[in-house]
């Protein structure tokens, strides 16, 4: 299935070349979560502290759980302070 994935700020280092605007199209199998992405990138899970699909917050709780579908946008962003 493809499925496009987003890393925001420092995450976006972890893309791997050849990727265009900050994101990257892959073909994943079947039931994939996005910790399984997190893991695929070697992304340090403390800096994935914001992570939406379709735009729709995942909980951390539901990261290894919620499987991916067909032509969904996975987006994932490290902490954000501000001031």
């Amino acid at each position: 299935m493809k499925v496009t994935v987003k890393l925001y700020a420092l995450l976006s280092d972890y893309l791997p070349a050849g990727a265009v605007d900050n994101q990257v199209e892959l073909d994943l199998d079947d039931g994939t979560t996005p910790e399984d992405v997190f893991a695929r990138f070697n992304l340090p899970r403390q800096y994935c502290s914001i992570v939406l699909v379709n735009g729709i917050y995942v909980e951390p709780s539901e990261r290894g759980s919620h499987a991916l579908s067909e032509n969904d946008t996975l987006a994932i962003w490290p902490p954000v302070a501000g001031g």
